[in-house]
């Protein structure tokens, strides 16, 4: 789950099952009953059909909740991050950031980094979609160092500058839901960029 319309929708699926949950946050799901397995498996084809899964493998269900807490960090937040962001997901998840950052690299191909990059550009797009921030106060939100910093990797991953992008009639955004799937798209921008 990666937006509050997939919590909406696996709350109703739960509804509709007759199960009831004590949370529903974004990747974590806790019921009440002790499921059957012919209930589980009518849970995981309800979710299915909403575009969900049921994840029971506990590495998936680890680098969901990294996927989600990067989502959550970059689009769902409107505070600058004041802090690494290393020590950030290290410490939402209360995992060591070594071992969170070898198992999403050995799982998706790519290292939480690149994804936290990806990520960065593609609000950045957001952003400059909407035309309410200028490019100075655009860096300082997603906690750029400079907006030469984040106009070079704005270029690298798009192969366009921001004011590019901005004069575009047809700008070519990726849904968050989508982006933890892209390593191929974006392994030779990430090769370009080391």
């Amino acid at each position: 789950m990666v937006s509050n319309r997939c919590k909406i929708a696996v709350k109703e699926e739960l509804k509709k099952l007759g199960l009831h949950f004590i949370l529903v946050d974004l990747g974590e799901v806790e019921i009440m009953e002790e499921l059957s397995t012919e209930l589980r498996e009518e849970l995981k084809t309800a979710l299915l059909n909403c575009g969900l899964e049921l994840m029971e493998d506990r590495k998936a269900i680890l680098i969901e909740r990294i996927t989600n807490v990067i989502t959550q960090m970059i689009h769902h937040s409107d505070e600058a991050l004041k802090v690494n962001y290393s020590d950030y997901i290290s410490e939402k998840l209360d995992y060591d950031y070594t071992h969170l950052s070898n198992l999403f690299s050995e799982v998706k191909g790519v290292t939480i980094q690149q994804f936290i990059i990806v990520n960065k550009i593609e609000k950045v797009k957001e952003l400059l979609s909407y035309d309410e921030l200028n490019l100075t106060e655009i860096s300082y939100k997603l906690n750029y160092s400079s907006v030469a910093h984040l106009s070079n990797q704005f270029k690298k991953i798009t192969g366009l500058s921001p004011s590019k992008f901005k004069q575009l009639k047809d700008k070519k955004r990726i849904p968050i839901e989508y982006i933890g799937n892209l390593p191929e798209v974006n392994k030779e921008n990430f090769a370009k960029s080391k």
